[in-house]
Protein backbone atom coordinates (compact mmCIF):
# COMPACT_ATOMS: atom_id res chain seq x y z
CA UNK A 1 0.00 0.00 0.00
CA UNK A 2 3.07 2.34 0.42
CA UNK A 3 3.95 1.98 -2.71
CA UNK A 4 0.53 3.13 -4.25
CA UNK A 5 0.16 5.91 -2.04
CA UNK A 6 3.39 7.34 -3.41
CA UNK A 7 2.49 9.82 -6.34
CA UNK A 8 5.68 11.39 -7.31
CA UNK A 9 6.31 14.39 -9.19
CA UNK A 10 4.38 16.26 -11.84
CA UNK A 11 7.07 15.64 -14.63
CA UNK A 12 10.40 13.42 -14.45
CA UNK A 13 12.59 14.43 -17.17
CA UNK A 14 14.02 10.76 -17.02
CA UNK A 15 10.58 8.82 -16.38
CA UNK A 16 9.58 10.65 -19.81
CA UNK A 17 13.00 9.79 -21.63
CA UNK A 18 12.61 6.66 -20.83
CA UNK A 19 8.46 6.76 -22.01
CA UNK A 20 9.24 8.17 -24.87
CA UNK A 21 11.17 5.22 -26.17
CA UNK A 22 8.05 3.18 -26.18
CA UNK A 23 6.49 5.74 -28.79
CA UNK A 24 9.33 5.53 -31.09
CA UNK A 25 8.34 2.50 -33.39
CA UNK A 26 4.78 4.94 -33.85
CA UNK A 27 7.26 8.71 -34.21
CA UNK A 28 5.69 9.63 -37.37
CA UNK A 29 2.05 8.89 -36.30
CA UNK A 30 2.70 11.51 -33.47
CA UNK A 31 4.02 13.93 -35.48
CA UNK A 32 0.94 13.29 -38.20
CA UNK A 33 -1.17 13.46 -34.50
CA UNK A 34 0.61 16.63 -33.69
CA UNK A 35 -0.10 18.15 -36.71
CA UNK A 36 -3.42 17.85 -37.08
CA UNK A 37 -3.71 19.35 -33.31
CA UNK A 38 -1.97 22.55 -34.57
CA UNK A 39 -4.63 22.39 -37.37
CA UNK A 40 -7.62 21.48 -35.09
CA UNK A 41 -6.42 24.83 -32.41
CA UNK A 42 -5.48 27.18 -35.34
CA UNK A 43 -9.81 26.34 -36.77
CA UNK A 44 -10.97 26.28 -33.46
CA UNK A 45 -9.18 29.89 -32.79
CA UNK A 46 -10.89 31.15 -36.14
CA UNK A 47 -14.31 30.63 -34.92
CA UNK A 48 -14.57 34.40 -33.47
CA UNK A 49 -12.94 36.23 -36.45
CA UNK A 50 -15.31 35.14 -38.55
CA UNK A 51 -18.33 36.64 -36.20
CA UNK A 52 -16.56 39.78 -36.21
CA UNK A 53 -16.16 39.88 -40.19
CA UNK A 54 -19.98 39.17 -40.54
CA UNK A 55 -20.95 41.82 -37.86
CA UNK A 56 -18.47 44.34 -39.41
CA UNK A 57 -18.28 43.69 -42.42
CA UNK A 58 -21.52 41.88 -43.94
CA UNK A 59 -23.96 43.02 -41.54
CA UNK A 60 -23.05 46.37 -40.64
CA UNK A 61 -23.31 47.63 -44.30
CA UNK A 62 -26.15 45.39 -45.37
CA UNK A 63 -24.08 42.70 -47.47
CA UNK A 64 -26.64 39.80 -47.86
CA UNK A 65 -24.27 37.83 -50.15
CA UNK A 66 -20.73 38.46 -48.46
CA UNK A 67 -22.91 37.60 -45.42
CA UNK A 68 -23.84 34.12 -47.33
CA UNK A 69 -20.33 33.73 -48.34
CA UNK A 70 -19.20 34.19 -44.50
CA UNK A 71 -21.51 31.82 -43.29
CA UNK A 72 -21.06 28.65 -45.70
CA UNK A 73 -17.21 29.82 -45.42
CA UNK A 74 -17.29 29.46 -41.83
CA UNK A 75 -19.41 26.16 -42.05
CA UNK A 76 -16.85 24.24 -44.61
CA UNK A 77 -14.47 25.27 -41.77
CA UNK A 78 -16.06 23.71 -39.13
CA UNK A 79 -17.12 20.57 -40.92
CA UNK A 80 -13.51 20.20 -41.71
CA UNK A 81 -12.44 21.05 -38.25
CA UNK A 82 -14.62 17.77 -37.47
CA UNK A 83 -13.26 15.99 -39.61
CA UNK A 84 -9.94 16.30 -38.70
CA UNK A 85 -10.82 15.95 -35.27
CA UNK A 86 -12.10 12.78 -35.33
CA UNK A 87 -8.97 11.46 -37.21
CA UNK A 88 -6.86 13.08 -34.74
CA UNK A 89 -8.85 11.54 -32.01
CA UNK A 90 -8.91 8.17 -33.26
CA UNK A 91 -5.41 8.62 -34.19
CA UNK A 92 -3.87 9.71 -30.96
CA UNK A 93 -6.20 6.19 -29.40
CA UNK A 94 -4.44 4.20 -31.80
CA UNK A 95 -0.95 5.47 -30.59
CA UNK A 96 -1.97 5.03 -26.92
CA UNK A 97 -3.06 1.42 -27.38
CA UNK A 98 -0.69 0.62 -30.04
CA UNK A 99 2.27 1.61 -26.42
CA UNK A 100 0.86 0.28 -24.24
CA UNK A 101 0.13 -3.25 -26.14
CA UNK A 102 4.15 -3.11 -26.40
CA UNK A 103 4.79 -2.28 -22.81
CA UNK A 104 2.38 -4.65 -21.10
CA UNK A 105 4.01 -7.44 -23.36
CA UNK A 106 7.29 -6.32 -22.05
CA UNK A 107 6.02 -6.13 -18.57
CA UNK A 108 4.79 -9.91 -18.79
CA UNK A 109 7.69 -11.05 -20.47
CA UNK A 110 10.18 -9.44 -17.88
CA UNK A 111 7.84 -11.18 -15.28
CA UNK A 112 8.34 -14.45 -17.27
CA UNK A 113 12.36 -14.18 -16.69
CA UNK A 114 12.40 -13.72 -13.03
CA UNK A 115 13.76 -16.29 -10.85
CA UNK A 116 11.79 -17.35 -7.78
CA UNK A 117 13.48 -15.43 -5.85
CA UNK A 118 11.81 -12.24 -7.07
CA UNK A 119 8.22 -13.83 -6.54
CA UNK A 120 9.04 -14.44 -3.21
CA UNK A 121 9.65 -10.84 -1.77
CA UNK A 122 6.41 -10.01 -4.64
CA UNK A 123 2.97 -10.33 -3.39
CA UNK A 124 0.99 -11.38 -6.28
CA UNK A 125 -1.39 -8.69 -6.30
CA UNK A 126 0.87 -5.93 -7.04
CA UNK A 127 2.33 -7.32 -9.81
CA UNK A 128 -1.04 -7.70 -11.35
CA UNK A 129 -2.01 -4.24 -10.46
CA UNK A 130 1.72 -3.49 -12.40
CA UNK A 131 0.41 -5.55 -15.12
CA UNK A 132 -3.13 -3.88 -15.52
CA UNK A 133 -4.04 -0.73 -13.64
CA UNK A 134 -0.30 0.96 -13.83
CA UNK A 135 0.01 0.45 -17.38
CA UNK A 136 -3.73 1.73 -17.86
CA UNK A 137 -2.62 4.96 -16.45
CA UNK A 138 -0.15 5.29 -18.81
CA UNK A 139 -2.81 4.67 -21.65
CA UNK A 140 -4.45 7.85 -20.72
CA UNK A 141 -0.84 9.94 -21.02
CA UNK A 142 -0.07 8.33 -24.36
CA UNK A 143 -3.39 8.75 -25.62
CA UNK A 144 -5.05 12.67 -24.36
CA UNK A 145 -1.53 13.72 -22.55
CA UNK A 146 1.27 13.95 -24.84
CA UNK A 147 -0.30 14.39 -28.41
CA UNK A 148 -3.27 16.47 -27.09
CA UNK A 149 -1.88 18.73 -25.00
CA UNK A 150 -0.14 20.56 -28.24
CA UNK A 151 -3.75 20.71 -28.80
CA UNK A 152 -4.36 22.74 -25.58
CA UNK A 153 -1.43 24.58 -25.65
CA UNK A 154 -1.70 26.38 -29.49
CA UNK A 155 -5.20 26.94 -29.66
CA UNK A 156 -4.43 29.05 -26.09
CA UNK A 157 -1.55 30.42 -29.20
CA UNK A 158 -4.40 30.87 -31.57
CA UNK A 159 -6.47 32.53 -29.42
CA UNK A 160 -4.16 35.22 -27.86
CA UNK A 161 -2.77 35.73 -31.66
CA UNK A 162 -6.21 37.03 -32.45
CA UNK A 163 -6.79 38.63 -29.78
CA UNK A 164 -3.86 40.79 -29.66
CA UNK A 165 -4.53 41.24 -33.65
CA UNK A 166 -7.71 42.56 -33.00
CA UNK A 167 -7.03 45.23 -30.32
CA UNK A 168 -4.41 44.46 -27.91
CA UNK A 169 -5.79 46.53 -24.70
CA UNK A 170 -9.09 44.25 -25.05
CA UNK A 171 -6.33 41.47 -25.25
CA UNK A 172 -4.36 42.72 -21.80
CA UNK A 173 -7.45 43.47 -19.96
CA UNK A 174 -8.91 40.29 -20.90
CA UNK A 175 -5.41 38.52 -19.26
CA UNK A 176 -5.59 40.93 -16.11
CA UNK A 177 -7.63 38.09 -14.16
CA UNK A 178 -5.02 35.74 -14.79
CA UNK A 179 -3.35 35.86 -11.74
CA UNK A 180 -6.17 35.24 -9.52
CA UNK A 181 -6.36 31.80 -12.43
CA UNK A 182 -2.70 30.95 -11.25
CA UNK A 183 -3.35 31.53 -7.91
CA UNK A 184 -6.69 29.41 -7.86
CA UNK A 185 -4.68 27.05 -9.89
CA UNK A 186 -1.64 26.50 -7.51
CA UNK A 187 -3.93 25.60 -4.30
CA UNK A 188 -6.27 23.23 -6.66
CA UNK A 189 -3.26 21.32 -7.82
CA UNK A 190 -2.24 21.40 -3.96
CA UNK A 191 -5.09 20.04 -2.29
CA UNK A 192 -6.11 17.33 -4.90
CA UNK A 193 -2.67 16.19 -5.20
CA UNK A 194 -3.07 15.26 -1.17
CA UNK A 195 -6.86 14.17 -2.17
CA UNK A 196 -5.73 11.65 -4.75
CA UNK A 197 -3.01 10.40 -2.40
CA UNK A 198 -5.48 9.53 0.07
CA UNK A 199 -8.05 7.93 -2.66
CA UNK A 200 -5.05 5.47 -3.92
CA UNK A 201 -4.21 5.12 -0.29
CA UNK A 202 -7.64 3.57 0.03
CA UNK A 203 -7.85 2.22 -3.33
CA UNK A 204 -5.05 -0.16 -2.32
CA UNK A 205 -6.37 -1.32 1.04
CA UNK A 206 -9.57 -1.88 -0.79
CA UNK A 207 -7.49 -4.25 -3.10
CA UNK A 208 -5.62 -5.92 -0.54
CA UNK A 209 -8.54 -6.83 2.25
CA UNK A 210 -10.78 -8.18 -0.84
CA UNK A 211 -7.62 -9.99 -2.31
CA UNK A 212 -6.88 -11.40 1.22
CA UNK A 213 -10.81 -12.20 2.52
CA UNK A 214 -11.87 -13.42 -0.89
CA UNK A 215 -8.90 -16.38 -0.66
CA UNK A 216 -10.27 -16.84 2.78
CA UNK A 217 -14.15 -17.40 2.25
CA UNK A 218 -13.87 -20.70 3.76
CA UNK A 219 -12.39 -19.68 6.90
CA UNK A 220 -14.54 -16.92 7.51
CA UNK A 221 -17.56 -19.17 7.15
CA UNK A 222 -16.43 -21.81 8.79
CA UNK A 223 -16.28 -19.78 12.22
CA UNK A 224 -18.94 -17.65 11.24
CA UNK A 225 -16.73 -14.06 11.01
CA UNK A 226 -18.94 -12.67 7.85
CA UNK A 227 -20.61 -10.06 10.11
CA UNK A 228 -17.40 -8.95 11.73
CA UNK A 229 -15.53 -8.95 7.81
CA UNK A 230 -18.19 -7.17 6.55
CA UNK A 231 -18.02 -4.54 9.32
CA UNK A 232 -14.26 -4.07 8.60
CA UNK A 233 -14.85 -3.70 4.75
CA UNK A 234 -17.97 -1.12 5.63
CA UNK A 235 -15.00 0.77 7.55
CA UNK A 236 -12.25 0.54 5.10
CA UNK A 237 -15.14 1.38 2.05
CA UNK A 238 -16.42 4.06 3.80
CA UNK A 239 -13.04 5.71 4.10
CA UNK A 240 -12.54 4.82 0.28
CA UNK A 241 -15.83 6.29 -0.18
CA UNK A 242 -15.29 10.26 1.97
CA UNK A 243 -11.61 10.33 0.04
CA UNK A 244 -13.24 10.11 -3.33
CA UNK A 245 -16.17 12.85 -1.86
CA UNK A 246 -12.83 15.11 -1.13
CA UNK A 247 -11.29 15.20 -4.12
CA UNK A 248 -14.81 15.79 -5.87
CA UNK A 249 -15.46 18.68 -3.81
CA UNK A 250 -12.13 19.92 -4.67
CA UNK A 251 -12.94 19.92 -8.42
CA UNK A 252 -16.41 20.90 -7.67
CA UNK A 253 -14.71 24.21 -6.19
CA UNK A 254 -12.20 24.78 -9.06
CA UNK A 255 -14.57 24.20 -12.21
CA UNK A 256 -17.10 27.26 -10.81
CA UNK A 257 -14.16 29.15 -9.81
CA UNK A 258 -12.68 29.45 -13.52
CA UNK A 259 -16.38 30.19 -14.49
CA UNK A 260 -16.25 33.27 -12.33
CA UNK A 261 -13.08 34.37 -13.48
CA UNK A 262 -13.79 34.11 -17.18
CA UNK A 263 -17.08 35.63 -15.95
CA UNK A 264 -14.86 38.83 -14.62
CA UNK A 265 -13.17 38.76 -17.77
CA UNK A 266 -16.38 39.47 -19.54
CA UNK A 267 -17.12 42.26 -17.35
CA UNK A 268 -14.10 43.76 -17.24
CA UNK A 269 -14.49 43.64 -21.46
CA UNK A 270 -17.98 45.07 -21.35
CA UNK A 271 -17.17 47.89 -19.05
CA UNK A 272 -13.73 49.14 -20.80
CA UNK A 273 -15.88 49.07 -23.93
CA UNK A 274 -18.72 50.93 -22.29
CA UNK A 275 -16.72 53.65 -20.99
CA UNK A 276 -13.69 55.90 -21.61
CA UNK A 277 -11.78 56.95 -24.91
CA UNK A 278 -11.19 53.32 -25.65
CA UNK A 279 -15.08 52.65 -26.77
CA UNK A 280 -14.59 55.03 -29.86
CA UNK A 281 -12.31 52.83 -31.73
CA UNK A 282 -14.00 49.61 -31.14
CA UNK A 283 -16.62 47.85 -33.22
CA UNK A 284 -19.59 45.47 -32.34
CA UNK A 285 -17.79 42.61 -33.99
CA UNK A 286 -14.62 42.89 -32.47
CA UNK A 287 -16.30 42.85 -28.79
CA UNK A 288 -18.66 39.76 -29.31
CA UNK A 289 -15.22 38.26 -30.95
CA UNK A 290 -13.85 38.90 -28.03
CA UNK A 291 -16.82 37.64 -25.64
CA UNK A 292 -16.26 34.59 -27.89
CA UNK A 293 -12.42 34.38 -27.35
CA UNK A 294 -12.46 35.16 -23.68
CA UNK A 295 -14.89 31.98 -23.22
CA UNK A 296 -12.85 29.46 -25.38
CA UNK A 297 -10.28 30.79 -23.48
CA UNK A 298 -10.80 29.08 -20.57
CA UNK A 299 -11.55 25.58 -21.86
CA UNK A 300 -8.02 24.88 -22.74
CA UNK A 301 -7.15 26.22 -19.49
CA UNK A 302 -9.01 23.81 -17.55
CA UNK A 303 -8.04 20.83 -19.70
CA UNK A 304 -4.59 21.59 -18.82
CA UNK A 305 -5.45 21.32 -15.50
CA UNK A 306 -6.48 17.62 -16.25
CA UNK A 307 -3.57 16.71 -18.14
CA UNK A 308 -1.57 17.73 -15.20
CA UNK A 309 -3.07 15.14 -12.63
CA UNK A 310 -3.13 12.64 -15.29
CA UNK A 311 0.87 13.40 -16.27
CA UNK A 312 1.20 13.14 -12.36
CA UNK A 313 -0.51 9.97 -11.66
CA UNK A 314 1.12 9.35 -14.64
CA UNK A 315 4.65 9.57 -13.13
CA UNK A 316 4.04 7.73 -10.24
CA UNK A 317 2.52 4.21 -12.03
CA UNK A 318 5.70 4.79 -14.56
CA UNK A 319 8.26 4.90 -11.47
CA UNK A 320 6.57 1.83 -10.19
CA UNK A 321 6.75 0.14 -13.45
CA UNK A 322 10.38 0.56 -14.38
CA UNK A 323 10.95 -0.47 -10.65
CA UNK A 324 10.05 -3.47 -12.09
CA UNK A 325 11.52 -3.50 -15.21
CA UNK A 326 14.55 -2.50 -13.96
CA UNK A 327 14.80 -5.59 -11.00
CA UNK A 328 17.33 -7.61 -12.37
CA UNK A 329 16.15 -11.19 -10.34
CA UNK A 330 16.76 -13.38 -12.81
CA UNK A 331 18.63 -17.21 -13.65
CA UNK A 332 20.37 -16.64 -16.81
CA UNK A 333 21.20 -18.84 -19.77
CA UNK A 334 25.24 -19.30 -19.93
CA UNK A 335 26.74 -17.16 -22.64
CA UNK A 336 28.11 -20.40 -24.08
CA UNK A 337 25.79 -23.34 -23.24
CA UNK A 338 26.74 -26.90 -22.79
CA UNK A 339 24.48 -29.49 -24.99
CA UNK A 340 23.20 -33.16 -23.56
CA UNK A 341 22.79 -34.79 -26.92
CA UNK A 342 21.12 -37.39 -24.78
CA UNK A 343 20.20 -37.12 -20.67
CA UNK A 344 20.76 -40.16 -18.88
CA UNK A 345 20.28 -38.93 -15.25
CA UNK A 346 22.69 -38.96 -13.10
CA UNK A 347 22.72 -36.60 -10.56
CA UNK A 348 25.23 -35.36 -7.99
CA UNK A 349 25.05 -32.58 -5.65
CA UNK A 350 29.05 -31.97 -4.71
CA UNK A 351 29.65 -29.78 -1.29
CA UNK A 352 26.57 -27.40 -1.86
CA UNK A 353 25.60 -24.46 0.70
CA UNK A 354 22.36 -22.11 -0.52
CA UNK A 355 20.46 -19.78 1.56
CA UNK A 356 17.49 -17.80 0.57
CA UNK A 357 19.10 -14.75 2.18
CA UNK A 358 22.86 -15.07 3.44
CA UNK A 359 23.42 -15.78 5.85
CA UNK A 360 21.02 -18.32 7.17
CA UNK A 361 21.77 -21.45 5.57
CA UNK A 362 19.04 -23.87 4.75
CA UNK A 363 21.52 -26.57 2.97
CA UNK A 364 24.88 -26.86 4.29
CA UNK A 365 27.65 -29.07 2.04
CA UNK A 366 24.99 -31.07 1.15
CA UNK A 367 26.97 -33.73 -1.16
CA UNK A 368 24.81 -37.41 -2.64
CA UNK A 369 25.01 -39.19 -5.77
CA UNK A 370 22.10 -40.35 -7.83
CA UNK A 371 22.79 -43.15 -10.31
CA UNK A 372 20.90 -42.98 -13.63
CA UNK A 373 17.84 -44.97 -13.46
CA UNK A 374 17.74 -45.30 -9.52
CA UNK A 375 15.45 -44.03 -7.27
CA UNK A 376 16.33 -41.86 -4.12
CA UNK A 377 14.03 -40.92 -1.36
CA UNK A 378 14.37 -37.69 0.75
CA UNK A 379 12.99 -37.73 4.35
CA UNK A 380 13.18 -35.62 7.29
CA UNK A 381 11.49 -33.24 9.68
CA UNK A 382 9.67 -30.11 7.88
CA UNK A 383 11.84 -27.51 7.40
CA UNK A 384 14.95 -29.87 6.70
CA UNK A 385 15.81 -28.73 2.93
CA UNK A 386 13.80 -31.35 0.93
CA UNK A 387 11.61 -29.10 -1.32
CA UNK A 388 15.19 -26.45 -1.65
CA UNK A 389 17.16 -29.56 -3.34
CA UNK A 390 14.69 -29.90 -6.02
CA UNK A 391 13.88 -26.44 -6.53
CA UNK A 392 18.31 -26.14 -6.90
CA UNK A 393 18.04 -28.89 -9.16
CA UNK A 394 15.59 -27.01 -11.41
CA UNK A 395 17.55 -24.28 -11.22
CA UNK A 396 14.58 -22.22 -9.54
CA UNK A 397 17.81 -20.68 -7.27
CA UNK A 398 21.17 -20.42 -7.48
CA UNK A 399 23.50 -22.04 -5.30
CA UNK A 400 26.23 -19.80 -3.49
CA UNK A 401 29.00 -22.55 -2.88
CA UNK A 402 29.23 -25.90 -4.40
CA UNK A 403 28.00 -27.81 -7.73
CA UNK A 404 25.04 -29.43 -9.13
CA UNK A 405 25.98 -31.74 -11.89
CA UNK A 406 23.48 -33.78 -14.34
CA UNK A 407 25.49 -36.44 -16.25
CA UNK A 408 28.74 -34.79 -15.00
CA UNK A 409 27.67 -31.20 -16.46
CA UNK A 410 27.17 -28.06 -13.92
CA UNK A 411 23.53 -26.92 -14.24
CA UNK A 412 24.83 -23.47 -14.87
CA UNK A 413 26.52 -24.37 -18.21
CA UNK A 414 23.27 -25.27 -19.26
CA UNK A 415 20.37 -23.75 -21.00
CA UNK A 416 17.21 -23.45 -18.45
CA UNK A 417 15.19 -25.36 -21.50
CA UNK A 418 17.16 -27.85 -21.79
CA UNK A 419 18.12 -28.17 -18.11
CA UNK A 420 14.15 -28.21 -17.15
CA UNK A 421 13.15 -30.14 -20.30
CA UNK A 422 14.38 -33.03 -18.59
CA UNK A 423 12.75 -33.00 -15.46
CA UNK A 424 9.81 -33.61 -14.59
CA UNK A 425 8.26 -32.33 -11.17
CA UNK A 426 4.89 -33.34 -9.18
CA UNK A 427 4.14 -31.22 -6.28
CA UNK A 428 1.72 -31.33 -3.53
CA UNK A 429 0.04 -28.28 -4.26
CA UNK A 430 -1.24 -28.78 -7.57
CA UNK A 431 -1.95 -26.14 -10.11
CA UNK A 432 -4.01 -26.38 -12.92
CA UNK A 433 -4.88 -23.49 -15.44
CA UNK A 434 -8.13 -22.57 -17.17
CA UNK A 435 -8.80 -24.67 -19.72
CA UNK A 436 -9.98 -28.40 -20.56
CA UNK A 437 -8.20 -31.77 -19.52
CA UNK A 438 -6.05 -32.30 -22.39
CA UNK A 439 -4.83 -28.85 -22.35
CA UNK A 440 -3.82 -29.22 -19.00
CA UNK A 441 -1.68 -32.64 -19.43
CA UNK A 442 -0.25 -31.41 -22.51
CA UNK A 443 0.53 -27.79 -21.38
CA UNK A 444 -0.14 -26.55 -24.60
CA UNK A 445 2.85 -28.90 -26.17
CA UNK A 446 2.26 -29.52 -29.91
CA UNK A 447 4.38 -32.47 -29.74
CA UNK A 448 2.15 -34.25 -27.43
CA UNK A 449 -0.14 -36.11 -29.26
CA UNK A 450 -4.06 -36.79 -27.59
CA UNK A 451 -2.67 -40.32 -27.75
CA UNK A 452 0.16 -39.76 -25.57
CA UNK A 453 -2.06 -37.59 -23.12
CA UNK A 454 -4.59 -40.67 -22.91
CA UNK A 455 -1.83 -43.30 -22.75
CA UNK A 456 -0.30 -41.09 -19.84
CA UNK A 457 -3.63 -40.55 -18.24
CA UNK A 458 -4.19 -44.27 -18.21
CA UNK A 459 -1.29 -45.35 -16.57
CA UNK A 460 -1.58 -43.03 -13.60
CA UNK A 461 -4.86 -44.29 -12.96
CA UNK A 462 -6.46 -40.84 -13.98
CA UNK A 463 -8.56 -42.03 -17.17
CA UNK A 464 -10.79 -44.09 -14.61
CA UNK A 465 -12.21 -40.44 -13.71
CA UNK A 466 -12.00 -38.66 -16.61
CA UNK A 467 -13.74 -40.98 -18.59
CA UNK A 468 -17.01 -40.83 -16.84
CA UNK A 469 -16.52 -37.05 -17.28
CA UNK A 470 -19.52 -35.52 -19.91
CA UNK A 471 -16.77 -33.98 -22.01
CA UNK A 472 -13.78 -36.91 -21.22
CA UNK A 473 -10.61 -35.19 -22.17
CA UNK A 474 -12.27 -32.01 -23.38
CA UNK A 475 -13.88 -31.26 -20.13
CA UNK A 476 -13.42 -27.88 -18.90
CA UNK A 477 -11.48 -26.96 -16.19
CA UNK A 478 -12.36 -23.74 -14.24
CA UNK A 479 -9.69 -21.49 -12.68
CA UNK A 480 -7.06 -23.52 -9.98
CA UNK A 481 -9.31 -26.56 -10.93
CA UNK A 482 -11.84 -25.89 -8.88
CA UNK A 483 -14.51 -28.16 -10.40
CA UNK A 484 -12.27 -31.16 -9.50
CA UNK A 485 -11.09 -32.83 -5.95
CA UNK A 486 -7.59 -33.02 -4.58
CA UNK A 487 -6.54 -36.42 -5.79
CA UNK A 488 -8.24 -35.82 -8.98
CA UNK A 489 -6.01 -32.79 -10.07
CA UNK A 490 -3.16 -35.12 -8.38
CA UNK A 491 -3.79 -37.67 -10.60
CA UNK A 492 -3.61 -34.68 -13.52
CA UNK A 493 -0.29 -33.42 -12.53
CA UNK A 494 0.98 -37.26 -12.30
CA UNK A 495 -0.71 -37.53 -16.26
CA UNK A 496 1.30 -34.24 -17.15
CA UNK A 497 4.57 -35.22 -15.58
CA UNK A 498 4.38 -38.24 -17.34
CA UNK A 499 3.38 -37.08 -21.07
CA UNK A 500 6.35 -35.28 -20.99
CA UNK A 501 8.32 -38.17 -20.85
CA UNK A 502 11.41 -36.87 -18.54
CA UNK A 503 14.80 -38.83 -17.93
CA UNK A 504 14.18 -36.99 -14.21
CA UNK A 505 10.99 -37.42 -12.34
CA UNK A 506 10.83 -35.68 -8.93
CA UNK A 507 7.57 -36.00 -6.81
CA UNK A 508 7.82 -33.70 -3.54
CA UNK A 509 4.65 -35.18 -1.21
CA UNK A 510 2.88 -36.28 -4.65
CA UNK A 511 0.51 -38.60 -3.00
CA UNK A 512 -0.15 -36.79 0.49
CA UNK A 513 -3.90 -35.95 -0.81
CA UNK A 514 -4.69 -39.26 -2.36
CA UNK A 515 -6.98 -41.77 -0.63
CA UNK A 516 -5.59 -45.57 -0.04
CA UNK A 517 -6.73 -46.85 -3.07
CA UNK A 518 -5.88 -44.11 -5.16
CA UNK A 519 -2.45 -44.69 -3.95
CA UNK A 520 -2.05 -47.60 -4.15
CA UNK A 521 -2.90 -47.29 -7.83
CA UNK A 522 -0.31 -44.75 -8.37
CA UNK A 523 2.38 -46.74 -6.59
CA UNK A 524 2.04 -49.55 -8.99
CA UNK A 525 2.20 -47.11 -11.97
CA UNK A 526 5.02 -45.29 -11.03
CA UNK A 527 6.75 -48.74 -10.45
CA UNK A 528 6.36 -49.30 -14.08
CA UNK A 529 6.79 -45.63 -15.08
CA UNK A 530 10.04 -45.42 -13.58
CA UNK A 531 11.96 -48.21 -15.13
CA UNK A 532 15.11 -46.26 -16.89
CA UNK A 533 14.09 -43.23 -15.25
CA UNK A 534 16.03 -41.24 -12.29
CA UNK A 535 13.50 -40.77 -9.88
CA UNK A 536 13.50 -38.08 -6.34
CA UNK A 537 11.00 -38.65 -3.77
CA UNK A 538 9.95 -36.13 -0.90
CA UNK A 539 7.37 -37.93 1.39
CA UNK A 540 6.16 -37.59 4.92
CA UNK A 541 4.72 -41.80 4.85
CA UNK A 542 7.58 -43.53 4.94
CA UNK A 543 5.57 -46.65 4.00
CA UNK A 544 5.37 -44.93 0.39
CA UNK A 545 9.55 -44.80 -0.01
CA UNK A 546 10.38 -48.15 1.40
CA UNK A 547 11.17 -49.80 -2.14
CA UNK A 548 13.64 -46.86 -3.39
CA UNK A 549 17.22 -47.84 -4.14
CA UNK A 550 18.14 -45.18 -1.52
CA UNK A 551 16.96 -43.16 1.41
CA UNK A 552 18.54 -39.39 2.55
CA UNK A 553 17.62 -38.37 6.09
CA UNK A 554 17.81 -34.56 6.19
CA UNK A 555 17.94 -32.81 9.59
CA UNK A 556 18.16 -28.94 9.66
CA UNK A 557 19.62 -28.40 6.15
CA UNK A 558 22.33 -31.59 6.66
CA UNK A 559 22.46 -34.92 5.52
CA UNK A 560 22.45 -36.99 8.69
CA UNK A 561 21.67 -40.58 6.94
CA UNK A 562 21.76 -42.58 3.85
CA UNK A 563 20.71 -45.96 3.31
CA UNK A 564 17.92 -48.27 2.19
CA UNK A 565 15.26 -48.77 4.47
CA UNK A 566 16.22 -51.93 6.15
CA UNK A 567 20.14 -50.02 6.82
CA UNK A 568 18.23 -47.60 8.27
CA UNK A 569 16.18 -49.31 10.09
CA UNK A 570 18.95 -51.18 12.05
CA UNK A 571 20.65 -47.87 12.88
CA UNK A 572 17.99 -46.72 15.10
CA UNK A 573 18.56 -43.32 14.31
CA UNK A 574 16.29 -40.50 12.84
CA UNK A 575 14.92 -42.45 10.62
CA UNK A 576 14.27 -45.14 12.99
CA UNK A 577 12.56 -42.52 14.96
CA UNK A 578 10.21 -41.38 12.03
CA UNK A 579 9.43 -44.45 11.25
CA UNK A 580 8.40 -45.50 15.34
CA UNK A 581 6.48 -42.24 15.38
CA UNK A 582 3.94 -42.58 12.26
CA UNK A 583 3.30 -46.96 12.48
CA UNK A 584 2.62 -45.81 16.70
CA UNK A 585 0.16 -43.00 15.55
CA UNK A 586 -1.18 -45.93 13.29
CA UNK A 587 -1.16 -48.41 16.22
CA UNK A 588 -3.33 -45.75 18.36
CA UNK A 589 -5.87 -44.79 15.31
CA UNK A 590 -6.18 -48.40 15.15
CA UNK A 591 -7.30 -49.33 18.22
CA UNK A 592 -9.17 -46.01 18.55
CA UNK A 593 -11.03 -47.33 15.36
CA UNK A 594 -11.86 -50.97 17.37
Amino acid sequence: MHEEEVLGKAYDGKLMKRLLIYLRPYKWYVVLGILLSIIVSAMEAVRPYFTKIAVDDNIANKDEQGLLWTILLFLAVMIVRGAIQYLNAYLTQWIGQKTIFDLRMQVYEHLQQRGLKFFDKNPIGRLITRVTNDIEVLNDMFSSGIVMVFSDVFTIIGILYFMFSMNWILALISLSVLPLLFYGTFLFRKKAREAYREVRLQIARINAFMQEHITGMMVDQVFNREERSFGKFENINASHRDANIKSIFYYAVFYPAVEIIGALAVALIILSTGIGTISATITLGTVIAFLQFNEMFWRPIRDLSEKYNVMQTAMASSERIFKLLDDKTAIHDPAEPVMLPEVKGEIEFRNVWFAYNEPEWVLKDISFTIKAGETVAFVGHTGAGKTTIISLLSRFYDIQKGEILIDGVNVKALRLGDLRRCIAVVLQDVFLFSGDISSNISLGESAISQETIERAARVVGASRFIERLPARYAEEVKERGSTLSVGQKQLISFARALAFDPKILVLDEATSSVDTETELLIQEAIRKLLQGRTSIVIAHRLSTIQSADKIIVMHKGEIREKGTHQELLSQGGIYYKLYQLQYKDQEVRTVSSA
